[in-house]
């Protein structure tokens, strides 16, 4: 037998305890994943590592030998899973590829069996790594050559249609309500920025609140504004519901007003503070419009005693209406800052009247009024997953001068609008608003989009109102609250897919003429598209099938709506599953394989559910963006996976229970199911998202055809990864875009603190500029006196996302 009598240097034993430490590992995992039925890749991979290490040990040059092939069977079994997807490659070989490069330095094989050729390295097996190297290498470049590619295309620039019924409301140089105008289009008919200039923008002011996330806050504090400009100023609110009013050429403050919030037990405990923005009233606007007025002769149901004032006020002419965190409702002199004392009791209508107890912070309204020629009309977030005895979802419409109660639309009882008596509780629980109203006032209707009766993830206890108008678009009559028809997106919702975006209204060009149509974006992907005024759909919509078995005491519906213009992921796969390193992509396969999934809407379960797409959505309350002329819609659609479990309440002391940091996600002991529901992304334990990207995007659909014409990857990780590198594989956003008509669309909600403007016709990025925090709010735009436009963006971060916080709003313009 040979004996070998070479010294054996010490790296080449360190070399063999680091591939025994990683071998043992993924033979490990790969037995996890093996019993839970995935892959055997990373089992032989593990058992091939750790063989390779024992031959080191007993320098034989044989492990070098060994783990080439096993460098080349990766390589391949990459490609054969993945393609050249080159993001999925990186976290496939990076790892193996850096083994090797260790291994094939001179010092981590001394001691080896000599060959042929004694003091070199091809005597050890280098040459044979060296070329095993190679071939990862060649695989890694060809995915960076042949990058996953998008979606190239145009969109059709020629006008189709004229002013939409709203643009009379409005001057174009001002931004009159959240989404514009209270059709919720997102879309300036300005056209100074263009394709051709917008990479000129630049800072023409910038201001800060002095509104920061404060120790005794919640997590999720968030600034998800889009503030309003009207005449020559600019009015915003902040976190803590502090509204300030600005000069919109120069950002020169002109007054504030701080409601001093209120609470008995302070921030810390609310589930998070969020004000997306205040709402506008102007008598002189709705003397001059041709806007109807509601019928003045009220139903037998409803007060017989209000009659609508248009008439201008004495008093506050000019209002803005602010929903504030401690459920108030105050309206203010837009011209002063002071609370208009004609309104309520001295300007503020208490919202906490005949809702009934709640936590601290479980009711308010997060999202600004409705307003009409005559009302106020306001809905209020519930604390999902906290209790089955929570608040009200009423809706309640005021009269925009006194603050009285003309009606209310309880979907406890939908068919009784008449003001709740002085002692009356609304029903509990039932299904609420707290995103955004849109508004067609000469059709007399407001459209609100639906959430759900709470929990989020059981539905057993649920009422028949609730499982009616929960998670869809409910019309009603503006004078009278009188429902005039809904349309249900999600039937017996488990996985919290509130309708969130505002429905965005649009006078559509059809094969039968102009259609008056609603465009609802949902969280499942789903774009659905009715005649807003009877809500028939105006795109096909089809009944589908989805996984049914549900838990103990509750049921799925068989059939789940799918518009046919739907941006909906297919299903994740074991093979989508994605990390920094084999290491935690080995993690999230084995944490896909444990999990009940059988594709979208897979029904929360006691072993564990993969929600794809996840609570957050496809999207949110950003909702999307329109150019009614040109008959375009512009959206920024994420994919991101979550895990969800029901605990039975019985075993719940077996479990360790983590404060729940927000309101959708951890651990939440839910009074009154059988169940504690338990939320989390699906990460791994590096933080990094276990499906493979791109997260998101932004995309152009011809409304027209009913066609994407173009998508694009959106966004690096240059923010949210470990290092600061822009890698761009298309991350989430949270906010909503902005279109023009100049040609140019803006969103700034990406997690990379960016503002970016976007060829609307092709995509293609024109322009971007670095925020100061984060952007997770919709921007908007307008003109000063002397016609200069400007693009407006809130950057105050997002507590739950773990973008950077701070108080900053940002005005661009081209130079002078």
């Amino acid at each position: 037998m040979y004996v070998r009598t070479r010294a054996f240097h010490p790296m080449t034993v360190f070399t063999a305890f680091v591939f025994a430490a990683y071998g043992a590992v993924l033979l490990w995992g790969g037995i996890q994943l093996l019993h839970v039925g995935g892959s055997p890749y990373y089992l032989v991979a593990g058992l091939v590592t750790l063989l390779s290490a024992l031959l080191l040990l007993l320098r034989s040059r044989m492990g070098v030998y060994l783990f080439s092939f096993l460098l080349i069977g990766t390589a391949a079994w990459a490609v054969w899973e993945v393609h050249l997807d080159w993001w999925q490659l990186l976290t496939r070989l990076d790892l193996w590829f850096a083994l090797g490069l260790w291994l094939l330095l001179p010092w981590s094989r001394r001691g080896l069996t000599p060959g042929r050729f004694t003091n070199t390295a091809r005597g050890t097996g280098g040459g044979f790594l060296f070329l095993a190297l190679l071939v990862v290498a060649a695989v890694g470049a060809a995915g960076a050559l042949y990058p996953e590619p998008d979606l190239d295309g145009s969109l059709p620039m020629a006008t189709v249609a004229g002013p939409q019924g709203d643009r009379a409301m409005r001057p174009d140089a001002d931004w009159t309500d959240y989404g514009g105008s209270p059709f919720g289009q997102r879309y300036s008919p300005l056209t100074q920025i263009n394709a051709d200039n917008v990479q000129h923008l630049d800072v023409a002011w910038k201001i800060q609140t002095g509104d920061t996330p404060g120790p005794d806050d919640p997590t999720e504090t968030t600034a998800e504004n889009t503030p309003l400009k009207i005449g020559d100023t600019v009015y915003l609110c902040t976190p803590h519901s502090r509204v300030i009013a600005v000069d919109a050429a120069t950002g020169a403050r002109r007054w504030e007003f701080d409601p001093q919030l209120q609470s008995p037990v302070g921030f810390k405990h609310w589930e998070h503070m969020t004000c997306r923005g205040v709402s506008y009233h102007d008598d002189a606007k709705y003397a001059s419009a041709q806007v109807p007025a509601p019928a003045t002769t009220a139903p037998a149901s409803a007060s017989s005693t209000w009659v609508p004032t248009a008439t201008a006020s004495a008093i506050c002419p000019r209002r803005l209406f602010l929903p504030t965190a401690d459920a108030r409702l105050i309206a203010l002199d837009a011209d002063t800052g002071k609370p208009c004392p004609d309104f309520g009791n001295q300007g503020t209508v208490d919202l906490r009247a005949n809702i009934g107890p709640f936590t601290p912070g479980g009711y308010y309204s997060t999202s600004p009024p409705a307003v009409t020629r005559d009302l106020v009309i306001i809905g209020g977030h519930v604390t999902d997953n906290e209790s089955t005895n929570e608040p009200s979802g009423v809706i309640r419409a005021y009269d925009v001068h006194d603050g009285h109660l003309v009606w209310n639309w309880d979907p406890g009882k939908p068919d009784d609008t008449a003001p709740i008596a002085a002692g009356g509780i609304y029903t509990r629980n039932s299904p609420n608003v707290w995103s955004l109203f849109s508004v067609d006032e000469s059709l007399g209707m407001v459209y609100l989009p639906m959430g759900n009766q709470t929990p989020d993830q059981f539905a057993g206890t649920r009422t028949p109102t609730s499982e009616k108008f929960g998670a869809g678009v409910v019309a009603l009559d503006i004078a009278t609250g009188k429902l005039r028809w809904n349309y249900q997106f999600t039937h017996h919702d488990l996985w919290d897919m509130d309708v969130g975006g505002q429905p965005t209204l649009i006078d559509l060009k059809t094969a039968d003429g102009m259609k008056p149509a609603l465009v609802a974006s949902t969280k499942q992907g789903s774009v659905y598209v009715l005649d807003r005024r009877d809500g028939t759909p105006i795109v096909p919509i089809h009944e589908v099938p989805r996984p049914q078995g549900a838990v103990a005491g509750d049921h799925t519906s068989p059939t789940q709506p799918l518009s046919e213009l739907n941006f909906a992921p297919p299903d994740v796969r074991e093979s989508d599953m994605w990390g920094t390193t084999p290491l935690d992509q080995l993690w999230c396969r084995v944490r896909f394989r444990s999990l009940r999934y059988d594709g979208m809407f897979t029904p929360p379960s006691e072993q564990g559910s993969l929600a794809f797409p996840g609570n957050f959505g496809v999207f949110d309350w950003g909702g999307v963006s329109v150019d009614p002329t040109r008959q375009l819609m512009l959206i920024n659609p994420s994919y991101m996976a979550f895990q969800s479990r029901l605990i039975p309440q019985d075993k719940l002391a077996q479990t360790e229970v983590a404060e729940s940091k927000s309101e959708t996600q951890g651990i939440k002991q839910v009074k009154g199911i059988p169940y504690a529901i338990e939320l989390q992304p699906f990460l791994s334990p590096l933080g990094i998202p276990c499906q493979a990207p791109p997260w998101g995007y932004v995309a152009g659909v011809d409304l027209g055809t009913g066609r994407m014409m173009w998508r694009h990857k959106n966004g690096t990780i240059v923010d949210s990864a470990p290092l600061p590198i822009p890698m761009p594989l298309g991350v989430p956003s949270m906010g909503g875009m902005l279109t023009t008509a100049g040609g140019v669309t803006f969103l700034s909600g990406t997690l990379d603190n960016y503002i970016r403007g976007y060829d609307v016709r092709t995509g293609h990025k024109l322009w971007e500029a670095r925020l100061p925090a984060g952007g997770q709010a919709t921007p908007m735009s307008y003109a000063d006196a002397s016609g200069r436009q400007y693009v407006l963006v809130v950057a105050g971060g997002h507590g739950s996302l773990g973008t950077k916080q701070g108080d900053w709003v940002i005005a661009y313009a081209l130079p002078r």
